[in-house]
C-alpha cells in the first residue's frame, strides 16, 4: 500500500521539477505574488492585477491538472484489459476534455465581452487608467 502511494507520488514530483528550475523570469505560468500590493496602499490597478493573477493561476493549474488526468486516463486505458476500466478511462478522457474546453471558452467569452464593451478597444487590464481612477 505504501509502495503504491510512493509510486503514485513520484510522477507528480518529476512533472513539477521543471517548474522549480525557473527557466524563465517569474517561474513559469504562475505570478511571483498573487496580491500585488502591500497593506493599505492598494489602488484600482492593483485590484485589476489581482484578478488577472487569479485568472492566470487558475488557467495554469487547470491545464496542468488536465495534462495529469489525461496521462492517468491513458494509463488506465492501456494497462487494463477489463472492459469496465476502459469505459472508465474513456469517460475520464471525455470529462477532462469538456472541463478544459469550458474553462477556455469561459475565459474567451469574458475577454471578448470586456474588450467589446469598453470604448476604443481598451484592454480591460488598463481600465483604471482609462477611467481616471
Amino acid at each position: 500500500m505504501l509502495l503504491q502511494r510512493i509510486f503514485a507520488f513520484i510522477p507528480a514530483v518529476v512533472a513539477l521539477l521543471p517548474y522549480f528550475a525557473f527557466a524563465q523570469q517569474g517561474g513559469g505560468g504562475l505570478p511571483d505574488k498573487i496580491v500585488p500590493c502591500n497593506g493599505l496602499d492598494c489602488k484600482c490597478e492593483h485590484l485589476i492585477q489581482l484578478a488577472q493573477n487569479l485568472i492566470n493561476g487558475g488557467i495554469f493549474l487547470s491545464v496542468f491538472l488536465a495534462a495529469l488526468l489525461f496521462a492517468y486516463a491513458g494509463w488506465l486505458y492501456l494497462s487494463n484489459e477489463a472492459i469496465g476500466q476502459k469505459d472508465k478511462a474513456k469517460k475520464l478522457f471525455g470529462n477532462v476534455a469538456i472541463g478544459l474546453i469550458v474553462i477556455m471558452v469561459a475565459w474567451l467569452v469574458v475577454d471578448t465581452l470586456m474588450s467589446s464593451l469598453l470604448k476604443d478597444n481598451v484592454v480591460w487590464n488598463n481600465i483604471c487608467t482609462n477611467l481616471g481612477l
